[in-house]
C-alpha cells in the first residue's frame, strides 16, 4: 500500500511540473532554459505561447531575478548574409487563436548578466508581461541536454 500511495504522489508532482501556465487565456507550454556554458554570462529561455483567446495578444516583456536584465531577442541576417542576435522592438505578435514558438535560432526570451549559473535540473521563475493578458509567472526548468538541435541556426 505503500509504494501505491508513493507512486500516486510521484505522479502527482510529475504531472505538475508538466502543466502548462496560463495568463488569461494564453498558455505557456514546454519551457525550458539553458545556458552557453556554467560560466556564462548569458543563458535563454524557450517555449511555446499559445493565444487561445479571440484577440490579438502580444508578448512585450519578461523579468527575472536570475539575470541583471532579460530581453526578448531574435535572430535577423544582416546585408552580408551574417545570422545575428537583437532585440525585438515592440514585442512578439500573438495572433488570437495561434501559437509561437520561442526557440533555438530564433525568438527567445534572453538573460544578460546571469547572478549565477543556470544548472542543470534548477527551475528559474520567469515572469512573461503580455500587452492585453498581463504578467504570467512560469516556473522553467534548466536542461542543458533537451532538445539540443531544436530550432538552432544550422551553417
Amino acid at each position: 500500500m505503500t509504494y501505491t500511495r508513493f507512486f500516486t504522489a510521484a505522479s502527482a508532482a510529475l504531472f505538475m511540473l508538466a502543466a502548462p501556465a496560463f495568463a488569461g487565456e494564453i498558455m505557456v507550454k514546454d519551457p525550458y532554459a539553458r545556458s552557453s556554458t556554467p560560466s556564462s554570462p548569458t543563458g535563454a529561455a524557450f517555449m511555446t505561447l499559445m493565444n487561445h483567446s479571440d484577440q490579438d495578444d502580444r508578448l512585450i516583456a519578461a523579468s527575472s531575478d536570475v539575470a541583471g536584465r532579460v530581453e526578448l531577442h531574435t535572430h535577423i541576417e544582416d546585408e552580408n548574409g551574417v545570422m545575428k542576435m537583437t532585440e525585438v522592438e515592440g514585442g512578439i505578435a500573438l495572433p488570437a487563436g495561434e501559437m509561437h514558438a520561442l526557440k533555438r535560432g530564433g525568438d527567445h526570451v534572453m538573460f544578460m548578466g546571469l547572478k549565477a549559473p543556470l544548472e542543470q535540473d534548477a527551475e528559474i521563475t520567469v515572469t512573461l508581461t503580455f500587452e492585453k493578458a498581463g504578467d504570467m509567472e512560469v516556473k522553467i526548468p534548466v536542461d542543458h541536454t533537451r532538445k539540443p538541435k531544436h530550432g538552432a541556426m544550422s551553417h
